[in-house]
């Protein structure tokens, strides 16, 4: 009886310890948007806990035939689906932190992924892991699959003393990745005598300091690349040219400064989009050669009728981010939308605002300049054709009260879309992977 509950036990570990490799059967649905007829294609349909990669980052493989995502199918485990099967595969082991990396120019995936834990007198590094996503696919397909060890490569290990984490980000050379390193070795970078920016809002975030560092994938080498006084947000990389970072100062809400960019050997460090007061400027996302996109916020209103109330004075309670704390931007008295700025002619337009509401919050675009796309938090999505700037609502009824926003991503050739989306959850949070099309008559349009 003993011998057969530690082997009932094994094959328990066995089972629960999802592999690299482990094949899922397909949940691909096509389902008509409630409220814009649109065809909408869901990748996974069960509520297992799925979101996508966050939207600066690529969602797709090189060959553009499958998404790659994060499940608790497997937990904390990286996943992929195919597009057009609908069959779905771990692709990692052993766990990950952090950021996932879909690579451009090659079928491969990089993360970072902690070390057993040490104490906080003595932290350990992280490393960073790259998979060869075409070896598990086919070997997966086969049915032959060979230990973890065959499709994951350690690039290497951080140092401890850089208690690096956080986001990571792959240079469009794909030869380094970019990390954020802790408070005291941000401070060993720093000039002399440099002014450190206190908390900023009502969350209490936003003090520094803060830095990157980077990983070559090929050696392990590290490389240090700037230090700044503030708290880094997100890092994202220019897929197309090699060397170029944009970051964000992070306050969990408005900051004094929210963009900003820098070359990978330190130099040129500077705000991508100088903001006013004014303005709240939030989730920057690189979209072409030259441009990065990001939200102007629209969303504190003053109450209809309301007397006596300054210009830009916040409403508690009414919105999102009323809070007094976060100063006096996010209304309409200024411009406001889906903002892109050009890196080179440092110039910025507006290309697109909806009508009312909280306007658009996450934001992307197409490689190729056609289109720009953008939520609200109404968890609507808005296609714009930036040539001639008309605006169309791509899709609706993706629930408010999701887990969290749709996060939409325009694919690598320009031609879909994907979300997050709770529309097929019976709890309304619970979301799915979810691919919309850019319509063919926009996709037919001669300029």
């Amino acid at each position: 009886m003993k011998h057969t509950l530690i082997l009932a036990c094994a094959l328990f570990t066995t089972t629960a310890h999802a592999q690299i490799g482990r094949r899922f059967p397909s949940e691909r649905k096509v389902v008509k948007d409630p409220v814009t007829g649109t065809q909408l294609t869901f990748l996974t349909s069960t509520p297992v806990g799925d979101s996508k990669i966050y939207q600066t980052h690529n969602q797709w493989t090189s060959d553009l035939q499958w998404l790659i995502f994060r499940s608790n199918r497997a937990k904390n485990e990286a996943m992929a689906v195919n597009e057009k099967t609908g069959n779905i595969v771990q692709v990692s082991e052993g766990g990950y932190t952090g950021m996932l990396n879909v690579a451009r120019k090659a079928m491969k995936l990089y993360f970072m992924r902690d070390l057993p834990d040490g104490n906080k007198e003595q932290p350990t590094g992280v490393q960073i892991v790259e998979v060869d996503l075409a070896k598990v696919f086919a070997d997966s397909k086969a049915g032959h699959m060979q230990p973890a060890s065959t499709y994951q490569r350690i690039c290497g290990t951080t140092p401890p003393e850089l208690k690096a984490g956080g986001d990571m980000a792959l240079d469009g050379d794909e030869n380094w990745a970019y990390f954020r390193v802790g408070k005291e070795e941000a401070a060993r970078h720093l000039a002399p005598g440099t002014k450190l920016e206190t908390e900023f809002g009502p969350r209490h975030m936003g003090a520094g300091p803060a830095g990157i560092a980077a990983m070559n994938v090929h050696t392990g080498a590290i490389k240090y690349v700037v230090s700044v006084p503030f708290q880094i947000g997100h890092i994202q990389t220019n897929p197309w040219v090699p060397g170029e970072i944009v970051f964000c100062w992070e306050t969990g809400g408005k900051s004094p400064q929210r963009t900003w960019t820098v070359q990978a050997d330190g130099s040129g460090l500077r705000p991508l989009y100088p903001e006013a007061e004014y303005e709240w400027v939030t989730h920057e996302a690189v979209i072409t050669k030259d441009e990065t996109a990001f939200a102007i916020m629209g969303h504190r209103l003053i109450p209809a009728g309301a007397k006596d109330v300054a210009p830009g004075t916040p409403v508690a309670g009414a919105n999102p981010g009323q809070e007094a704390a976060w100063g006096p931007s996010g209304t309409r008295e200024k411009p406001t939308g889906l903002a892109i700025v050009n890196h080179r002619t440092r110039e910025m337009t507006i290309v697109g605002q909806t009508p009312s509401g909280s306007g658009l919050w996450h934001v992307s675009g197409s490689a190729d300049g056609r289109w720009a796309v953008g939520d609200d938090f109404a968890r609507n999505i808005y296609l714009i054709d930036r040539h001639t700037r008309e605006m169309l609502l791509l899709s609706s009824g993706h629930k408010p009260t999701a887990a969290d926003h749709p996060h939409p991503t325009m694919s690598p050739d320009g031609t879909r879309i994907e979300i997050q989306s709770a529309m097929l959850s019976a709890d309304g949070k619970s979301m799915n992977i979810c691919v919309i099309p850019v319509p063919d008559a926009w996709l037919k349009r001669k300029y």
